[in-house]
């Protein structure tokens, strides 16, 4: 109640200041509103969830000559609707693993609650900026996989410069994540466990929750732009954990647009003392080394957009990302489902996209072959994760009367590759499901 009221005086004393003309200023009020209806279903006798979320973030960027800003932003979440996600599946003896995910994971109890999402100062010229504060991000690895009802949100610095020749160079330093599906601002070491652990290389289940040291993440990101040619590397480094380079380039061919081409290779290696001394307690084996290369090929033209893609992940030991810090880079990836977390990997997806601009409806499709190692072998399937297919059927739909408002729908089904043998809980949460999203969003600017 101390910072509503707070709030309150912040936007009153700063609206004062913004009818003196003299003073340059523009306050700019901002609001999100987000209802996300999500549903799992199992043709089997492992429990079925659903939940009924919203959340609202209400806000507002102060700016003086459109060089210095600040920007302020606090959401509120709500449990409006759902099953009982505390209750353990009794098959598998696990717990919701989709659903849970769109409210507090650290207080499952919590059915309504806020945080700032959104507190930071920022300078810029035309050439180069700084940022400070709590923001959004988008970078390799740490992004705002913004598949609940809220994005993830980092606490740090940025500073970027920008040539005239379409070079752009970028810094993060980051102390601490605020994780989708919780109401607190952690470090980078408490960040680590909000979602499931999956086992340890030992095959016992992990217990790096809570156990991890690591005190930041710094981001270096480096981009140049050509005529038919564009080229990003990145270096992430986690404090005391790991250190993963990126190299992402893609061409379209300069006689016909139509096509693209792209090649990412990334490199990953442990780190210190992987977030804790102890091999029982820590989060990486220092002794990690893996790469993983991807491709794309991409054809778009007029309203059809389609590429076909391929990963392969190699080396000794597991490709960790944490998954509450966001999505894969790698060119395979397909929303509700990652795959790091293995020592190897062969993946193809395929995706197509055909729009009806005069409607605002856009039905697009994902499917995706996805070769894991064999789940015996612990220390290189951390998640217990069988091989599987997934195929996702989604419709956005934007009105042309409220072009403030934004519908999606997504129907998702996994299934094995290895259709017996599996116990319980290599299907529960993984495979042999139907899981169905309907999400609207509504913005003030």
């Amino acid at each position: 109640m101390k910072f509503i009221i707070s709030l309150l005086v912040f936007f009153i004393t700063i609206s004062s200041f913004s009818q003196e003309k003299e003073q340059n200023l523009t306050l700019v009020p901002k609001a999100h509103f987000r209802t996300f209806w999500m549903r799992t279903s199992y043709p089997s006798d492992f429990k079925n969830d659903f939940a009924l979320g919203s959340s609202l973030n209400l806000g507002g960027e102060l700016s003086y000559q459109d060089r210095l800003k600040i920007q302020l932003g606090y959401r509120f979440f709500g449990n409006l609707w759902s099953s009982d996600l505390n209750e353990l599946d009794p098959l598998s003896g696990q717990a919701n693993r989709y659903e849970s995910g769109l409210f507090d994971l650290l207080n499952p109890k919590n059915k309504f609650f806020g945080k700032i999402e959104t507190l930071s100062v920022s300078y810029s010229q035309n050439k180069w900026g700084i940022t400070a504060g709590r923001m959004g991000i988008d970078s390799d690895w740490v992004n705002l996989q913004d598949g609940r009802l809220a994005p993830t949100a980092v606490e740090g610095i940025n500073v970027w410069f920008e040539s005239e020749k379409k070079f752009k160079l970028e810094f993060w330093g980051i102390g601490k994540m605020s994780v989708r599906g919780t109401s607190e601002w952690l470090s980078v070491g408490e960040s680590l466990g909000v979602f499931p652990v999956g086992r340890d290389v030992f095959g016992k289940p992990s217990q790096y929750f809570n156990n991890t040291q690591s005190k930041w993440i710094s981001i270096v990101d480096i981009s140049k732009s050509w005529e038919n040619f564009e080229a990003k590397a990145s270096v992430t480094s986690v404090q005391n954990i790991s250190n993963t380079f990126w190299i992402n380039g893609e061409h379209r061919l300069p006689k016909n647009s139509s096509w693209l081409f792209g090649a990412q290779f990334g490199f990953q290696h442990g780190w210190g003392e992987g977030g804790n001394p102890d091999p029982e307690l820590s989060y990486k084996n220092p002794e990690d080394r893996n790469y993983a290369v991807s491709f794309r090929v991409g054809y778009a033209k007029s309203r059809l957009k389609s590429n076909l893609n391929f990963t392969h992940l190699g080396g000794n030991g597991r490709w960790l990302s944490p998954r509450e810090w966001g999505k894969d880079a790698w060119y395979t990836f397909i929303p509700r489902e990652r795959n790091e977390g293995f020592s190897s990997l062969n993946a193809w997806t395929v995706y197509v996209e055909y729009g009806f601009p005069e409607i605002g409806l856009t039905p697009y499709l994902h499917f995706g072959l996805h070769f894991l190692p064999d789940i015996d072998l612990v220390e290189a399937n951390k998640y217990n994760f069988p091989s599987y297919q997934q195929i996702n059927l989604g419709l956005k739909y934007k009105p042309k009367a409220l072009e403030k408002l934004s519908i999606h729908a997504i129907i998702m089904n996994k299934e094995p590759l290895q259709k017996s043998d599996l116990k319980p809980n290599q299907r529960y949460n993984k495979v042999g499901m139907i899981h169905a999203n309907l999400i609207l969003n509504w913005s003030l600017n």
